[in-house]
C-alpha cells in the first residue's frame, strides 16, 4: 500500500492561532533556509505512523514542509528491494537486527551523527552490550533501536491450562488433544526450529568473519544429537494435539476454538486479547522431550531497527524523523497499538508495559533467548527441512541425511553485493 500526503499546509493552518514563537527561536529558525522536500518511508510501523509524522511536522513547520510517500512492507521484503537499488529505495526503513550486516556491508546505512551516544543510552547500552552489538560498528551508530524482545514465547488460553500444564510441551499437547484442539507452531520456519536445536545444545551462528553460518544441527557426537532432535520433532508433528500453521494463520484458528495454545511473538497480542480476553496467558516456552529427557526450549530474540538510507538526498531530515519515531513517546504509542516491547528503556519500564502479559513472557524467556544473528542461507534450507518434518517425513528419508542436506544449505557462503 502506497500513501502520499503533505502535512505542511494543514499543520500550518491548525497551529497559526495556537502556537507562537519567541524571537530567539525565530532567529534560530532563520539560520536555515525553509525547505520543501519528499521523504519515502518503507515500514511496518503501524497505524500510528502518520500521527507521529504529523506531530513531527508541527514541531518543524517553520523549517521544512515534507511530502511523505509511505509504503507498508514486511522487513524481509524491504531488504531485497533496498539492496537491489539503494539509490531509488526509501529514505527511512524498518528492519530486523539480523539484516544489519547485509545493509552495512552494502554501504546502505547512513551513520547517525546526531545524539548517537544518547540514543544508545536510552536503549540501555549502559547496562547491556546487546543494543550496541546489533546496531554499531567500531563504536559508530548506524540504526535507531525501535523494539526489543523481538522473539517468541508461549501463548495459551487460561481456561484450559494450569500453571503446571504449561511447563511441558507434552502436557500442553495432551490438554489440547483432550479438548479436540491444537497447539500451533510453525515448523516451516527455521526461526522457530531454532528453539528445539538450541535448547538441546546445538548451536547456530555466524563465523567470525560473518561470511557464512556455522551450524551444529547435524551433530552426531553431542549429548543430544541432531537425529535425536529431529526424531523429537517428528514425534511432535505426529501428535494429535499439534498443528503446523504459518505464523499468521493460528489466530484465525484460535477464533474458531481450534487452537488454544501457540508459539508466536508480541505482534499477535492485540488480536489474541480480542479472542481470549482476560483468559489470555503468556509465558516462557515449555520444555520438550529429547532422548527421554526434558529440555528447555530456547528462542531467538532481537531488535527491530530503523535505518536511514546512506544515499538519501534528505538524510538530515530523515535522521531527525527516525529519531522522533523511536522516541519514548512514539515507542509507547506503538506498544499500545502492536504490543511490541519498546527498545527505549523509559518506555519499557513504564506502567503500561510492566503490566503486559507479553512483557512478562519475554522476561521469563530472556534467560533462554539468544540474539538472532544468522545469514540468508539459513532460511530456505531450514524451511525445507521443517516442511518435510511437519509432513511426517513422507518419503522415509534417513534423518541424518535430511540434517546433512539442511546443514549444507545453511552453511553456504553469504552473498552480499556492496554498492
Amino acid at each position: 500500500m502506497r500513501k502520499i500526503f503533505n502535512t505542511g499546509l494543514a499543520v500550518f493552518l491548525l497551529l497559526t492561532t495556537a502556537v507562537g514563537c519567541s524571537s530567539s527561536s525565530q532567529n534560530l529558525e532563520e539560520e536555515e533556509e525553509f525547505q520543501n522536500i519528499t521523504l519515502k518511508i518503507t515500514s511496518d510501523y503501524g497505524g500510528t505512523l502518520e500521527e507521529r509524522i504529523q506531530e513531527f511536522q508541527k514541531l518543524h513547520q517553520s523549517e521544512v514542509n515534507i511530502t511523505y510517500i509511505i509504503t507498508d512492507k514486511e522487513e524481509e521484503v524491504n531488504k531485497d528491494g533496498i539492496l537491489l537499488d539503494p539509490a531509488h529505495a526509501a529514505d527511512i526503513f524498518t528492519f530486523y537486527n539480523d539484516q544489519f550486516d547485509d545493509f552495512y556491508t552494502a554501504n546502505v546505512l547512513k551513520e547517525i551523527d546526531e545524539d548517537a551516544e544518547t540514543i544508545l543510552n536510552e536503549a540501555g547500552a549502559k547496562t547491556s552490550s546487546a543494543v550496541s552489538d546489533v546496531c554499531t560498528v567500531d563504536g559508530k551508530l548506524y540504526a535507531y533501536p525501535l523494539t526489543t524482545g523481538n522473539g517468541y514465547f508461549l501463548y495459551y488460553d487460561k481456561k484450559y491450562f494450569s500453571e503446571e500444564d504449561i511447563q511441558s510441551l507434552d502436557r500442553i499437547m495432551e490438554v489440547c488433544a483432550k479438548n479436540n484442539a491444537k497447539f500451533s507452531m510453525d515448523f516451516s520456519s527455521g526461526w522457530y526450529l531454532f528453539s528445539f536445536f538450541k535448547g538441546a545444545g546445538l548451536n547456530l551462528h555466524y563465523n567470525s568473519s560473518k561470511t557464512a553460518n556455522i551450524c551444529e544441527w547435524g551433530s552426531i557426537d553431542a549429548e543430544h544429537t541432531g537425529v535425536s532432535v529431529a526424531q523429537s520433532l517428528l514425534d511432535i508433528a505426529g501428535n494429535d494435539g499439534f498443528v503446523n500453521l504459518p505464523n499468521g494463520e493460528f489466530v484465525a484458528q484460535a477464533k474458531e476454538g481450534n487452537v488454544i495454545a501457540a508459539v508466536s511473538g508480541p505482534w499477535h497480542s492485540a488480536e489474541l486479547t480480542e479472542v481470549w480476553g482476560d483468559d489470555l496467558g503468556a509465558s516462557k516456552l515449555p520444555t520438550y522431550t529429547v532422548d527421554g529427557e526434558q529440555v528447555q526450549m530456547a528462542a531467538f530474540t532481537g531488535y527491530k531497527l530503523i535505518g536511514v538510507n546512506a544515499k538519501s538526498e534528505n538524510a538530515k531530515w530523515a535522521m531527525r524523523l527516525a529519531r522522533y519515531l523511536t522516541s519514548e513517546k512514539a515507542q509507547l504509542a506503538r506498544f499500545e497499538e502492536s504490543g511490541e516491547c519498546p527498545a527505549n528503556m523509559k518506555a519499557a519500564l513504564s506502567d503500561e508495559v510492566a503490566t503486559s502479559v507479553v512483557d512478562h513472557a519475554i522476561a521469563e524467556q530472556a534467560p533462554f533467548a539468544y540474539i538472532q544473528n544468522v545469514a540468508d542461507p539459513f532460511w530456505d534450507a531450514s524451511s525445507d527441512f521443517g516442511n518435510t518434518i511437519a509432513a511426517g517425513n513422507p518419503d522415509g528419508t534417513d534423518l541424518q541425511a535430511l540434517l546433512d542436506k539442511m546443514v549444507a544449505g545453511i552453511t553456504k557462503p553469504v552473498n552480499i553485493v556492496a554498492n
